[in-house]
């Protein structure tokens, strides 16, 4: 992906560049049509053509064998001077003296010119128009030393425009390098405060999810042009929360309709003689009652029409939820043990909530375990609770793979794949985290860890405390 401010400071570099050539030939133009200003760039078209024969002289210099530099024409001089009879042109070493090869027309009129070491002259040979000078000399960087390079009477030709203006740049090219540079600086530094506020919209983007809908945007101090796009993102928002509080209310409304017929029906599996299917039921009635449970409290966390703040004693709330499933663990020829590190263990959250979360591994525990089996249920000074059993347990393939919504290891497999993606939406509420792992000899092992404060009480003693729920 493209950074923004690369490409504005790339298409920058790219006008400043445009613009000097543009400059240079606006410049040039200028002088041809008389302007004393831009004369610098050349007044006539043949004072033009002077920088091309002066490159093809440059162009043609060489050192003999004695290691003495002459003019030794090139192709290029040689078609230039063919086409153009009256051109002429010289050099001159560092010791003003004439290199072999240049006009005898020139040598002894700028000699006396070259001493005084000229920069840039124009000069007319006797018997021309003395107002229109022809001949140009200055001073050259070539392969050899600084040379001065004269040339006389060259002729325009269009693709001139083209050397002079390459000479020009290339005259300028420290200053238009600097220029460039400190420009793209200007911008690097200018795109990233422009851009600060669409960093920081970014970052008040990230922190929105399915949770906080309610969240907007903030559009204060936002660029002109940057600003629909974040009122279009907060009308999606509108939008989009306003779908999931519909979804909400119809799933709370759903399980509440649900709650006591699924109630009463456990009430009246509970009552019946005993029969083979009665634990099935009574399993199968308890898994939904967990599920409706845990979809009404997410519902009313997710409206704020409950506090995860509550101070939560874990010992007090596992042992309630437990002596919940004491009459199914029965039914089904089962036991739960539970055990404490601390005789109060604190924990802050939403005592429904963990009620659910604790409830619905206690159930699956129950369902995975053999029969005569003991599902083990353990919490830690630290805010841990684990819920162990002795069933098949989980490959490592699908312990992320469980706790996502409707996920079946296959169709066989009871249930609807809802309760632990659910116990994990409500972990994450309550600041929490919920993960499986394999039990050496077989089985699973659930953990959930709570936020733990400093300044709860801490207890006086630790204690170990057994209870069994058998038939």
């Amino acid at each position: 992906m493209t950074s923004l401010a690369w490409r504005i400071i790339g298409y920058l570099t790219a006008a400043q560049i445009l613009g000097f050539v543009i400059t240079e030939m606006a410049s040039i133009a200028l002088g041809l049509a008389g302007f004393s200003a831009f004369e610098g760039h050349g007044s006539s078209l043949e004072e033009l053509a002077s920088v091309r024969a002066i490159q093809f002289v440059v162009a043609s210099l060489v050192r003999d064998d004695d290691g003495a530099v002459r003019i030794e024409p090139t192709a290029e001089l040689r078609s230039e001077s063919a086409r153009n009879p009256r051109l002429r042109f010289a050099a001159f070493g560092a010791g003003r003296q004439a290199l072999s090869g240049s006009a005898p027309e020139l040598v002894p009129r700028l000699s006396s010119l070259i001493e005084v070491s000229p920069s840039h002259t124009h000069f007319v040979l006797q018997g021309d128009p003395p107002y229109y000078p022809q001949g140009l000399v200055e001073p050259r960087r070539t392969p050899f030393g600084q040379l001065h390079v004269a040339v006389y009477g060259p002729k325009f030709h269009w693709y001139d425009l083209y050397f002079v203006l390459v000479d020009n740049l290339e005259g300028s090219a420290l200053l238009i390098g600097a220029t460039i540079l400190v420009s793209a600086g200007a911008a690097q530094f200018a795109v990233r405060q422009g851009l600060a506020p669409l960093r920081a919209i970014a970052s008040d983007a990230e922190r929105i999810d399915m949770s906080l809908l309610h969240q907007r945007l903030p559009v204060d101090g936002v660029p002109a042009e940057i600003s629909p796009l974040v009122e279009a993102v907060n009308d999606s928002l509108e939008r989009l929360a306003a779908s999931a509080a519909r979804m909400r209310r119809y799933t709370a409304n759903a399980a509440h309709e649900l709650r006591t017929p699924i109630a009463i029906l456990r009430a009246s599996i509970e009552n019946l003689e005993e029969v083979p299917i009665k634990a099935v039921l009574l399993t199968d009635a308890s898994r939904l009652q967990t599920i409706l449970e845990q979809m009404l409290i997410a519902t009313r966390l997710n409206e704020r029409q409950a506090t995860i703040d509550q101070e939560v004693d874990l010992v007090k709330t596992v042992r309630e939820v437990i002596l919940g499933y004491v009459h199914l663990a029965i039914e089904c020829e089962k036991s739960i043990e539970f055990e404490s590190t601390s005789p109060v263990v604190m924990t802050r959250g939403n005592q429904r909530a963990i009620e659910s979360v604790i409830a619905n591994l206690i159930s699956n525990a129950l369902r995975s375990e053999p029969p005569k089996g003991a599902v083990l249920v353990r919490v830690h000074d630290d805010a841990l609770v684990e819920v162990v059993d002795h069933g098949e347990g989980i490959t490592p393939s699908d312990r992320e793979l469980i706790f996502e919504p409707f996920w079946r290891k296959d169709e066989a497999t009871a249930g609807t794949g809802l309760g632990l993606a659910i116990a994990k939406e409500l972990m994450e509420m309550l600041s929490g985290r919920i993960w499986a792992k394999e039990r050496h000899g077989g089985g699973a092992t659930f953990k959930v860890k709570f936020r733990t404060e400093s300044n709860f009480p801490v207890a006086k003693s630790v204690s170990h405390e057994g209870a069994r729920c058998s038939r």
